[in-house]
């Protein structure tokens, strides 16, 4: 058997600049700089057994390296207040519409850094400004 197998692996944190279309399993330390909700709906109470309510807000985060959006679902939208700094662990990117987004799911996690790290967010390099285009490379 490995040499204590409960001590868990640290995670290795990757910056803004360097996420790529279709990539996963993200480790990310960012400040979020700009939260928008775009969609409120469904009732907390009083709906259909089951019924939860969905909320969608899309959050400017970035790095010292650049800046991306990030697609909050229901509860990480209450962590997402800008100024806050957050950690990502395991984001994905999602393509919209040929540009980048990035989001964590239910195998992620999204909180409140517990270090309080101080940078200055590089609000010029907005990777979600970059439009990608799908080429099929024919052999």
């Amino acid at each position: 058997m490995a040499a204590d197998s409960s001590a868990r692996r640290q995670p290795t944190f990757t910056k803004v600049d360097q996420l790529r279309p279709g990539t996963h399993g993200h480790n990310l330390v960012v400040k979020v700089v700009h939260s928008k909700m775009v969609l409120q709906r469904g009732r907390a109470e009083g709906g259909p057994q089951g019924r939860q309510q969905m909320r969608i807000a899309e959050c400017l985060v970035g790095d010292e390296t650049g800046i991306i959006v990030f697609t909050a679902r229901n509860d990480q939208v209450d962590i997402m207040k800008p100024g806050t700094i957050i950690e990502l662990r395991n984001a994905k990117i999602d393509m919209f519409k040929g540009s980048m987004r990035l989001a964590v799911d239910k195998w992620g996690i999204v909180k409140a850094a517990e270090s309080p790290a101080e940078f200055t967010v590089k609000e010029d390099n907005n990777l979600s400004l970059i439009e990608f285009e799908l080429v099929t490379v024919v052999e």
